[in-house]
């Protein structure tokens, strides 16, 4: 606080030496000069004081000296006035269709300096900005001088940077095949695919220097989902699809693409199939114990997707693990969309599986066949015990009493082997997943030979 109070008493002694200097003192000085010049007539000069008009005069005489002095004082503290306009953009001035230009600053910044009031006209009143002339410039490197064009003379102005080094290449051009990228596929609705796009050329011109021009990789038409308005099924047309080049990193390039922009032709289609639920049972149940039934909640769904992927699917299959499981139980499961598929019609499912006490019966002569033998072997078993085998199937008595023999298959997976003798494992499977199907034989011997 004492620091305040010594801060604050120089201020005022300050302050009353300025006006003892330059307003008591001189005053003093002009009633002292008139005092003597009317010494001989003391009560003349008294009279002509005491007179009002006489005051008032010269109390405007002094109050008009007094406004000059400190208007002449604050221009000077105005004149002093600084601010700095940041981010100005830079143009230049050259042969835009011969020449590609490098190293000039797209933007600088520029310290004005001078009167309050100027510096705000010279804010308000247009401005040609900054530029830079590289008229008659021929290709190489030169350091080159930034000019800020501005009305007002009576203010300075300096640029930061003020000089650059820029590099003068000749403008070359080649002609490149033209491709297409989706932006923002996510956000078209779920039903919807996009199946084809036509662009309205197959070819552009890229210009540059001649070293971007060899990093040019490829050139994409951007077409925007979002920029699509209203989007169906149907062919619909988007116009002004800007066009961008990429390195073989994928990063852009700064090069001219002529034409800047294309027209696209979208093809949006729906396509969709209903296709039956097929519950796949994934573990063993509780020792004695097999799957009576299964009831879902829903038979079937459709699927929206690829047209080619939704051709492939003919039944979704949908796994639950039943491990360890004694007694009925409701699985609540969610639905997985298959590669292609972006759209199912029901995304939930309940599925209830009824549990009963499991029993065995054998089913004999089941015939042995091959899978993934390749085309050029022909293969055959060594014996006819070789040939087939018994099966032995488990689950409710009910589903094993039904079961149709020919829906059981045994198989070998030659995938692999060549031309020689082979132990492989026999695989049994059937149609109805409910029960468990293996075979009393393990392995069968099997012999490759070379087609003739």
């Amino acid at each position: 606080m004492k620091k305040v109070f010594r801060l604050i008493g120089r201020i005022i002694r300050l302050l009353g030496m300025f006006f003892d200097k330059w307003l008591i003192t001189p005053i003093t000085k002009v009633i002292l000069v008139l005092m003597n010049l009317f010494k001989d007539n003391t009560k003349s000069f008294d009279k002509m004081i005491s007179k009002k008009s006489t005051l008032i005069i010269v109390s405007l005489v002094m109050a008009f000296g007094i406004f000059i002095y400190v208007d002449q004082e604050s221009n000077v503290m105005i004149d002093q006035y600084a601010e700095i306009l940041y981010d100005q953009p830079v143009t230049a001035v050259f042969n835009e269709e011969l020449y590609v230009v490098e190293g000039l600053p797209e933007s600088v910044d520029i310290t004005l300096v001078g009167q309050r009031r100027h510096i705000f006209l010279a804010k308000q009143s247009p401005s040609k900005g900054v530029s830079v002339d590289l008229t008659g410039l021929k290709p190489g490197n030169h350091k080159v001088t930034l000019k800020y064009a501005q009305r007002l003379k009576s203010l300075d102005y300096k640029l930061d940077p003020s000089n650059v080094t820029v590099t003068i290449y000749e403008k070359v051009s080649e002609t490149r095949s033209l491709t297409y990228d989706v932006l923002h596929r996510d956000s078209l609705d779920s039903k919807l695919f996009i199946s084809d796009i036509e662009l309205d050329r197959d070819n552009v011109i890229v210009k540059g220097a001649e070293y971007k021009l060899q990093q040019v990789a490829t050139v994409k038409a951007l077409v925007d989902v979002d920029n699509i308005p209203n989007p169906k099924a149907g062919v619909l047309t988007l116009k002004d699809v800007p066009l961008v080049a990429y390195d073989a990193e994928g990063k852009i390039l700064d090069v001219e693409v002529v034409p800047k922009t294309v027209t696209a032709k979208i093809t949006i289609t729906s396509p969709s199939k209903e296709v039956p639920i097929k519950i796949v049972p994934t573990g063993n149940l509780a020792f004695g114990k097999s799957i009576k039934a299964i009831d879902t909640s829903v038979s079937s769904v459709t699927i929206y997707g690829d047209q080619e992927a939704v051709d492939k699917i003919e039944v979704l299959e949908v796994e639950i693990d039943v491990k360890g499981l004694e007694k009925n139980k409701d699985f609540h499961v969610t639905l997985k969309k298959p590669s292609g598929i972006t759209e199912l019609s029901s995304k939930t499912l309940t599925v209830k599986v009824y549990v009963d006490n499991s029993v065995t019966k054998e089913f004999e002569n089941i015939s042995i066949s091959t899978e993934n033998l390749n085309s050029k072997y022909a293969v055959q078993a060594l014996t006819e015990d070789d040939r087939q085998v018994t099966v032995v199937v488990s689950g409710s008595k009910e589903n094993v009493d039904a079961l149709d023999v020919s829906s059981i298959k045994a198989y070998v997976d030659l995938e692999k082997l060549g031309v020689g003798t082979h132990d492989v494992e026999v695989k049994v499977t059937g149609d109805d997943l409910k029960l468990t199907y293996a075979s009393k034989t393990k392995k069968v011997k099997i012999k490759i030979t070379e087609k003739k």
